[in-house]
C-alpha cells in the first residue's frame, strides 16, 4: 500500500476513532499506519496520524530526512528568514503546498514548499511523502 494511501486511510481511521475517544474516555488516541506485512524500517517510515480528544481532524506527521537539521523559513525559498531549525529525526505537519524556489535535497530536486505552520515552510526535498507531487492542499 502506498503513503499516500495509508495516510487516506488512517485519517479517516483517526477520525473516526477520536469522536469515540472523546466520547468514551476523553483521552488521547495514536494510530499507526504501518502495514502488517511492512517491515520495521517500513514501519518507522510510515506517516502516523495523532488525534486527540477535542479535535476535530487528524494530524498526519511526515519524517524529515534521517541526519538532517532542516532550517524552517517564513516563506518557500532560501532567500526568506530562517525562522527556526528542526532537529534531527523530527516529524511535520503539512498544512498545505505551494510552489517557490526550486532547491536540491536528499528527495530529489523540487519547488514544492510545504508549509508547517503559519509563516512557516521546509522544502519538500527534505520531508519524506512518497511522492513527487503535493500530498496536500495548495497554500491559498
Amino acid at each position: 500500500m502506498a503513503i499516500e494511501e495509508i495516510a487516506e486511510t488512517t485519517a479517516t481511521a483517526a477520525t473516526a476513532t477520536t469522536g469515540t475517544a472523546a466520547t468514551a474516555t476523553g483521552t488521547t488516541a495514536t494510530i499507526g499506519t504501518a502495514d502488517a506485512a511492512a517491515s520495521a524500517t517500513d514501519a518507522t517510515d510510515a506517516t502516523d496520524t495523532t488525534a486527540t480528544a477535542g479535535s476535530t481532524a487528524a494530524a498526519v506527521t511526515y519524517p524529515i530526512a534521517p541526519g538532517y537539521q532542516v532550517n524552517v523559513r517564513s516563506g518557500p525559498g532560501t532567500t526568506y528568514k530562517v525562522v527556526k531549525v528542526l532537529p534531527y529525526n523530527s516529524r511535520v505537519p503539512i498544512r498545505c503546498q505551494r510552489h517557490g524556489q526550486k532547491v536540491s535535497g536528499p528527495y530529489g530536486t523540487s519547488d514544492i514548499w510545504d508549509s508547517i505552520a503559519p509563516g512557516q515552510y521546509v522544502s519538500d526535498t527534505y520531508v519524506r511523502t512518497g511522492s513527487d507531487g503535493f500530498v496536500a492542499a495548495p497554500c491559498g
